[in-house]
């Protein structure tokens, strides 16, 4: 059973987040869902990503919200900046937006 209390811990994507890697980034995103209750995601290694990436990102959140789990994205690099930006995810206004929930980045 997870604890609640533990501590967020940081899972760094690959620089490749794109339709043709996203299979692996999967992987790398549930294997690290299932060791710990609270996971941070941190985004400042993504130099290739596409809407398959932020799908999977926004259904991690998702599922974590429905399941009381903290995910948390953190450190936009410049190019996941400019993928959630052409996606339209960049819109504070929406308040259930996981990707306004970042620590850091742009």
């Amino acid at each position: 059973m997870h604890n609640p209390t533990e501590p967020k811990r940081s899972l760094r994507l690959p620089a490749d987040c794109s339709i043709s890697a996203i299979r692996s980034v999967y992987d790398l995103i549930r294997d690290a869902f299932g060791r710990q209750h609270s996971l941070e995601i941190d985004c400042s290694s993504v130099t290739k990503a596409d809407v398959t990436s932020i799908q999977l990102l926004l259904s991690t959140a998702k599922t974590g919200q429905s399941q009381g789990r903290s995910v948390v994205l953190t450190a936009f690099s410049q190019n996941f900046h400019n993928t959630l930006r052409r996606c339209g995810f960049l819109n504070p206004a929406v308040s259930d937006n996981p990707f306004n929930n970042k620590k850091e980045g742009a």
